[in-house]
C-alpha cells in the first residue's frame, strides 16, 4: 500500500511529524512495535523524572530538621511511586492513542518495519511503500561485554524504573547522567549506592571542577564513587552480587544487592534492514545524516537518538520542527548552528548549554571565564541550598557567548536564560546591568557576567570564592 509519508518509530519526532503530516493532508503510515511515546515517555524522561521528583521529597522529609521543622520518621513506599509513575505513563500513552484515532489520514501499525527495498517496508506480511520514510527508532541501554553478566540478575535504567522493592546496596555500573540521576535517586529512597567509573572523574565530558563539585554533593549524601576504575567480572554471591573492580590501587569486590548497568546506550537499527536500503550507518549504529537530517539514500530522514549525537528529548522534537519546516513549511532549516541546552537531573541540578572551557580552549581562541559560587545567591541562601556554581565560557574577541554551566539548584531553568542569548546571538554584556527579579536564582546572573575576566593562559581554573557578595 502507498503513503505519502512513512514514519517508523513514534518518538518526541515520529508522532508530531506523523500527526502534522497527515494534518496538511498527506496519507502517513506510523508504525511502532510498543507503547507510543518511544523513550521519553516510556522509560525515560517522564517515568524518571517522577520517580526523581518522589526521591526529594524523600530528601526534604527525612532531613528536615535542618529547615528547623520536626518530621517523624520518614520511609518510602516504593511500590506506591512506582504505581504513580505507571498511572502517568498510562494517561500519557492514552492521550497519544486519541490524538493518533482522531486522524483519518493517519493509520497507526503496530509491529517491526524492516527495509525490503530503498521506499518500501515490510510489516509482518504488509508491504508499505512511499517516497518519504522517517526514522525515529531511537535508542536503548548497551550491555557490556563483562564476564559473568549474562547468568546474574541486572538492571538497566528502563528495568530498575519498574522496582518495588528497595536495593539494599545498588551497584552502578557508570557515573555520566544516567547512572548518577538514578545512584542519586535510590539514595535518598533509602538505598546504599556505590557508583564504579571507568574516567578518573564523573560526567567525563564536563570540565573537572564541575565534575568535583558535583561529586561532594553527591558523596554528601552517602554515595561512594570508584574512579579510574572498571567492573572484570560479576557473579552470584548466596542472595547478593560480587561485582569485581579494578581501580588503580588494586582489585576489589563489591558486594551488592543490585546491580544497575549505565554503561551508555546503543540505537535501534539492527532490525531495520537498512542495507536493504542502502542507508549508511556508522560504526556504532548510528544512521548518517547530514544537517537537514537527510540520510545517504534520498527520501529517507533520521530523527532523534537513532542518528547519534545528544540524546535529549527537546533534541528529538527540534528535529521534527526541522524536517516538518524544510517539507511543509518551504523553509531552509537545519541542525547548523543548533544551541541544545541540556540538563542532568541530579541536585543539584547541572544545566548546560555550548562548550566547555576544555572544549573551547582546544579550539584556540581567546577567551573570558566568568564563576561564582552558588553561596553568592540570594535565594540559594534562604533556602540553605548552596552547593555548585555558576560558569561562563566566552569568545574574548566578539564577547559571544561559547557555552555555560548552572550547577546547582534549579539549574537547568536558570541556564535557558544564557541559552536565549545565545540564540538571539546577543554578546554576554548585554546581561550587565540588567534587572533581576530579587530574590530569584536567576539573580546570580547578576554577579556571574561581573566576574567574567580573560582567562588566564593554562586551562587550571581557579577555585570560586565563598565569601558572600554584599
Amino acid at each position: 500500500m502507498d503513503y505519502d509519508a512513512i514514519v517508523i518509530g513514534s518518538g518526541q519526532a515520529g508522532v508530531p511529524l506523523a500527526l502534522g503530516l497527515a494534518d496538511h493532508g498527506w496519507s502517513v503510515a506510523l508504525i511502532e512495535a510498543g507503547p507510543l511515546g518511544g523513550t521519553c515517555v516510556n522509560t525515560g524522561c517522564t517515568p524518571t523524572k517522577t520517580l526523581i521528583h518522589r526521591a526529594q521529597v524523600a530528601h526534604y522529609a527525612r532531613h528536615a530538621a535542618r529547615w528547623g521543622v520536626r518530621a517523624g520518621e520518614v520511609s518510602v513506599d516504593l511500590a506506591r511511586v512506582v504505581a504513580q509513575k505507571d498511572a502517568l505513563l498510562q494517561s500519557r500513552r492514552e492521550g497519544l492513542e486519541r490524538q493518533v484515532a482522531r486522524r483519518p489520514k493517519l493509520r497507526l501499525l503496530r509491529g517491526t518495519a524492516r527495509f525490503a527495498r530503498p521506499h518500501e517496508v515490510a510489516v509482518g506480511e504488509e508491504r508499505l511503500a512511499s517516497p518519504r520514510i522517517f526514522l525515529n527508532t531511537g535508542a536503548r541501554p548497551q550491555v557490556p561485554d563483562l564476564p559473568g553478566l549474562e547468568s546474574v540478575p541486572y538492571h538497566t535504567n528502563e528495568s530498575l524504573l519498574n522496582a518495588t522493592t528497595l536495593p539494599e546496596h545498588l551497584v552502578v555500573l557508570g557515573g555520566g547522567y544516567v547512572g548518577l540521576e538514578f545512584g542519586q535517586m535510590f539514595a535518598r529512597f533509602g538505598s546504599r549506592v556505590t557508583i564504579v567509573q571507568r574516567s578518573p572523574q564523573i560526567l567525563p565530558r564536563e570540565d573537572a571542577e564541575v565534575a568535583r563539585e558535583l561529586q561532594r554533593a553527591l558523596e554528601a549524601e552517602g554515595i561512594r564513587f570508584l574512579l579510574g576504575a572498571r567492573a572484570t567480572g560479576v557473579a552470584r554471591m548466596g542472595g547478593s552480587l560480587a561485582v569485581r573492580v579494578a581501580p588503580a590501587e588494586g582489585e576489589e569486590t563489591l558486594v551488592g544487592s543490585d546491580l544497575l548497568v549505565a554503561a551508555g546506550r546503543r540505537p535501534n537499527t539492527d532490525a531495520l534492514g537498512l542495507e536493504m536500503a542502502g542507508v549508511e550507518i556508522d560504526r556504532e549504529g548510528y544512521v548518517r545524516v547530514n544537517d537537514r537530517l537527510e540520510t545517504s539514500v534520498p527520501g529517507i530522514w533520521a530523527l532523534g537518538d537513532v542518528k547519534g549525537g545528544p540524546a535529549f528529548t527537546h533534541i528529538s522534537y527540534n528535529d521534527y520542527q526541522i524536517v516538518f519546516g524544510n517539507l511543509v513549511g518551504g523553509g531552509k532549516l537545519s541542525t547548523e548552528g543548533r544551541v541544545a541546552p541540556y540538563c542532568v537531573f541530579t541536585d543539584p541540578q547541572l544545566g548546560r548549554v555550548g562548550l566547555t572551557e576544555k572544549e573551547a580552549r582546544r579550539r584556540g581562541v581567546p577567551l573570558k571565564i566568568g564563576r561564582v559560587p552558588m553561596s553568592w545567591v540570594a535565594r540559594a541562601l534562604e533556602r540553605d541550598e548552596t552547593a555548585g556554581l555558576m560558569k561562563l565560557v566566552v569568545d574574548a574577541t566578539t564577547d559571544r557567548i561559547l557555552g555555560a554551566c548552572i550547577l546547582g539548584v534549579e539549574g537547568g531553568e536558570v541556564v535557558q536564560i544564557l541559552a536565549a542569548l545565545m540564540l538571539a546571538d546577543q554578546p554576554y554584556t548585554r546581561l550587565q546591568g540588567a534587572v533581576y527579579i530579587h530574590p530569584t536564582l536567576a539573580e546570580g546572573l547578576y554577579y556571574l557576567m561581573d566576574e567574567v575576566k580573560p582567562a588566564e593562559p593554562e586551562a587550571a581554573p581557579r577555585a570560586a570564592t565563598q565569601e558572600a557578595a554584599t
